[in-house]
């Protein structure tokens, strides 16, 4: 397989290319060498944090690690692009939060009440 399209190969290439060994890499990211194998081998979701230290350790942008040609976009242009795409995302997930807060909220709220109910002590007079 060489998809360069692939972050974890990607990866593995340019480690190549620089002459690192798993073993040397995993000690620069502070991580095991079989949690950075399993980064390698695509088994490990790799955090934007986590891609942006490997990409500064080989020497390459964001984009050219994650298989983007830095000739077609500019590492300004993905990070907008990226940003939007997250922005997106994010809405999306809002939506449905407020789909799930008007579904559920009613109920929540009910359930709350019965049970501050159910604990008050009689005040005695």
């Amino acid at each position: 397989m060489n998809n360069t399209n692939n972050p974890s190969e990607k990866i593995r290439q340019l480690r190549l290319q620089k002459d690192l060994s798993q073993e040397n890499m995993a000690d620069m990211l502070g991580l095991s060498t079989t949690a950075y194998g399993d980064m390698e081998r695509g088994r490990t979701e790799l955090s934007f944090s986590r891609l942006e230290n490997i990409a500064k350790l080989l020497d390459v942008s964001l984009p050219e690690l994650l298989g983007f040609e830095s000739k077609t976009l500019s590492e300004t242009e993905w990070l907008r692009q990226e940003n939007e795409r997250l922005l997106s995302a994010n809405a999306k997930l809002q939506n449905e939060l407020d789909l799930w807060k008007k579904r559920f909220g009613s109920l929540v709220t009910l359930e709350i009440g019965r049970q501050v109910q159910q604990h008050r002590e009689p005040i005695g007079f």
